[in-house]
């Protein structure tokens, strides 16, 4: 859903996918191959929210900020299912994991790494290629090359969903039983399989 607030309305990219029960609101910019999940908030009432291309913020996360202050999520950032984004700049490649929480001014360098259930301090600096873990969230080791190739492939398939909603999504009523001919998923098992590859 989307709302105006005090004269600002969302900008979506036609290529974007904006889930129906994710609620966006007020002065909020997403960009091209984006996919919000279901139950994501971003909140655009107080300050500004950027998405920039090829980002994705997945089920149950909140983006908002205190007043005056504007969220940048940079190119390809990964934000995990539960995660909320307060106040804080996201760099490009980088991955939020799941139920992590990043508070106001922080600044998560390029290609970082924060791990599931993390804890990122306000006016916390994040160096580029950083993986962080923890409550306080620290600077562990550096990012290698493979673990940043391996982020930046599953990244691809959340840039390949939006197109994938628009084209198969479709509400239904549930089966009540098992059809024996039931599809399976193989064939998304093989992009996956292809895009490690690197095929």
């Amino acid at each position: 859903m989307f709302y105006s607030f005090k004269g600002f309305v969302p900008v979506v990219h036609p290529s974007a996918y904006v889930h129906p029960q994710a609620v966006v609101t007020g002065n909020v910019v997403i960009g091209k191959d984006v996919y919000i999940g279901p139950g994501a908030a971003l909140r655009g009432d107080w300050g500004g929210i950027v998405v920039e291309d090829g980002c994705n913020v997945q089920e149950n996360c909140t983006v908002h900020m205190f007043p005056g202050v504007t969220v940048t999520l940079k190119e390809s950032a990964h934000i995990g299912h539960g995660a909320i984004i307060h106040g804080a700049t996201i760099g490009r490649n980088v991955l939020v994991g799941m139920n992590s929480v990043i508070m106001d001014d922080v600044l998560v360098g390029d290609e970082s790494i924060i791990g599931a259930l993390s804890f990122i301090a306000a006016k916390t600096e994040i160096p580029p290629r950083s993986l962080v873990v923890g409550n306080p969230g620290k600077v562990i080791k550096q990012v290698s090359d493979d673990m940043i190739n391996w982020k930046t492939k599953g990244t691809q398939l959340y840039q390949s969903l939006p197109r994938d909603m628009y084209n198969t999504a479709e509400q239904c009523e549930p089966l009540r039983e098992m059809p024996e001919d039931r599809p399976t998923q193989e064939s998304l098992y093989d992009t996956w399989n292809k895009i490690k590859e690197g095929k």
